[in-house]
């Protein structure tokens, strides 16, 4: 599979600002890395002239190629290396036969991904969604990168996350138990959409956007295991947020946000105290953010916090 041959990507693009559309001239080289029997895509910028590499994380309800388009390419213009991944049973990566995936795995393939990029120069990591939260732990695991950033940072072992960004409360109050009761049975291999279980109504606020992402398989109108629920619900990190001295860290919060809004992140990062940490407001912003001027001040503040793990 290849995204030129998808259409999914293209009719979602089209609710962007024209200048983050991509073009036959300014899409992605396309690569693919073999690891642990998956087929894992990857959306490269390839710059080795660049002072910083990026590596771009989805959540549960994007892909890779959705990151590409709001900063990959906009990062890779201003002269940065990027490298969007699709993690397994996400966008085009092929799973390897019989793989359950779990949470974990995402971790460790994350962190796998640093070790395959590592080449000397300082390495970035972005996340949007749940892959906020996941660059916090594959930093965490790795222990050597120069900066996170998170579109938001959700510690699912907080009772008040898990109510106010489940389908419902009763769904946030009741779920990681009873998807760790079912995960030991065997319905643990049973796909659930995303839809039915997360706040994924609230992932853009334009309508025809949120029928656009619905309808593609790869992101927004996925599926996932029992399993892949359980681990992502009842995850442990390596470490906590108060041992966390591996790089400084940077929310980008999108203001109009109404499935993880501000006062979801801060608890957890007012634990984050080793290391410098900043929020910068998007404006007008969702979730998945489409919007002006919130597109432009996150590129601004990326590209700002990049400069700073180089000393410029």
């Amino acid at each position: 599979m290849s995204y030129a041959s998808q259409t999914a990507w293209r009719t979602i693009q089209q609710q962007l600002p024209p200048a983050y559309r991509l073009t036959p001239a300014t899409e992605p080289a396309e690569e693919w890395w073999e690891h642990e029997g998956h087929r894992i895509h990857l959306d490269a910028y390839r710059n080795p002239e660049a002072p910083v590499k990026v590596l771009l994380f989805h959540g549960v309800g994007t892909n890779g190629r959705q990151m590409t388009t709001i900063l990959g390419r906009p990062l890779a213009a201003r002269g940065y290396e990027t490298v969007a991944v699709d993690m397994p049973t996400y966008g085009i990566t092929e799973v390897a036969p019989g793989a359950l995936v779990t949470y974990d795995d995402w971790v460790r393939i994350g962190s796998a991904l640093v070790e395959k990029e590592r080449d000397g120069r300082p390495i970035v990591l972005y996340g949007l969604s749940a892959g906020g939260m996941e660059t916090f732990h594959i930093a965490s695991l790795n222990g050597d990168v120069a900066g996170i950033v998170g579109m938001t940072f959700l510690d699912q072992s907080s009772a008040r996350v898990r109510r106010e960004t489940a389908f419902d409360p009763v769904t946030g109050m009741l779920g990681a138990t009873l998807m760790k009761l079912l995960a030991r049975t065997p319905l643990r291999r049973l796909r659930v959409p995303m839809r039915w279980v997360s706040k994924m109504r609230t992932l853009v606020n334009d309508p025809a956007a949120k029928k656009a992402c619905y309808a593609d398989r790869t992101s927004a109108g996925n599926s996932v295991t029992i399993a892949f629920l359980d681990s992502y619900l009842n995850y442990v990190p390596p470490l906590a947020a108060a041992d966390f001295a591996v790089c400084p860290v940077l929310l980008t919060q999108p203001a109009a946000d109404r499935w993880t809004p501000l006062h979801l992140s801060t608890p957890f990062l007012e634990q984050v105290t080793r290391v410098p940490v900043q929020t910068v407001m998007l404006e007008n912003a969702g979730h998945y953010p489409l919007e002006q001027p919130g597109l432009d001040q996150m590129v601004d503040a990326i590209d700002a916090f990049c400069a700073s793990v180089v000393g410029d």
